[in-house]
């Protein structure tokens, strides 16, 4: 009768020994022909031709060129979210108003459009034929083809990341910290500074390094508005696709071994700050 009762109460996720190594398998399996031999292959292509050939890739002016923009756009486009994302955050999880769930659904947008139709907006809204373009024009401000246009659709496909990695940690926090500091005599200002930014730090970090490697990978968007102009607008995934178009197989991969080495970095800063910010969310819903 206990021996009955027992296996009735087994919990549901318990498999049997060799099912839990077979879904294993398989997952590192897929893991390994779709992610790792990929990444590797990337490397080796980039020094089959000797170090030598891979650092002259990084010689040619146009190159170099990529690298600064991608830095720029990354720099420009990574604090103007992280700016934005705090800020709707803070007024989706800390208040009650009225279009709050519209503003949550617009926050989403760029999750479900596509990269390039998010540049054929900016097409229609700054382009020749548009209301804005002519009068932009004849003023001489260049928003397409530019490094404006470049920032502009970086900005549109990683602006959730932040705000979606706060939401829902300043929902779990709750305004009982915000509310107690104000009763204590805090302004607006030092509330922000000595009690939410300290509870939402790892939460912060975390999406401004989701946010800065999608920005520095970015293609789709950025290739409509760019124009492929090698040395001006040609940010690092574009000019990857240049060079290997051309054939330049060794400086492609050295650029894109770049690329993959950064990703690599995110992943190992994401992994640790992950550690801190599961274990500070897991001392949050002890108290």
């Amino acid at each position: 009768m206990a021996h009955k009762s027992s296996r009735r109460l087994r919990s549901p996720t318990t498999e049997a020994p060799a099912a839990r190594y077979t879904l294993m398998a398989l997952a590192f399996l897929f893991l390994t022909l779709f992610l790792l031999l990929p990444l590797v292959a990337v490397f080796i292509e980039a020094f089959r031709k000797g170090t030598a050939e891979f650092l002259a890739a990084f010689g040619d002016p146009d190159t170099l060129a990529a690298i600064r923009l991608t830095l720029l756009v990354a720099v420009i486009a990574v604090p103007l979210n992280l700016v934005f994302g705090v800020a709707a955050a803070w007024a989706i999880a800390k208040f009650e108003f009225k279009g709050k769930a519209f503003l949550t659904t617009l926050i989403d947008l760029p999750f479900s459009v596509s990269p390039v139709i998010s540049g054929l907006v900016y097409v229609l809204l700054f382009g020749a034929g548009s209301v804005l373009g002519p009068w932009l024009k004849s003023h001489g401000i260049e928003i397409l083809f530019a490094v404006p246009g470049i920032v502009l659709a970086t900005i549109f496909v990683t602006f959730p990341f932040v705000a979606r990695e706060l939401i829902p940690l300043m929902q779990e926090q709750g305004t009982g910290d915000e509310e107690a500091a104000l009763s204590l005599g805090a302004s607006g200002w030092q509330t922000f500074w000595y009690v939410t930014l300290p509870n939402i730090k790892w939460g912060l970090l975390y999406g401004v390094l989701l946010c800065n490697a999608r920005a520095m990978g970015e293609f789709g968007a950025v290739s409509v508005v760019s124009g492929h102009i090698r040395g001006l607008t040609n940010t690092m995934p574009l000019h990857v696709e240049i060079l290997y178009n051309e054939y330049n197989f060794v400086a492609a991969f050295a650029v894109a071994s770049l690329l993959a080495a950064l990703a690599l970095v995110t992943l190992i800063v994401k992994t640790a700050l992950e550690l801190h910010y599961g274990a500070e969310i897991a001392a949050g819903r002890k108290h």
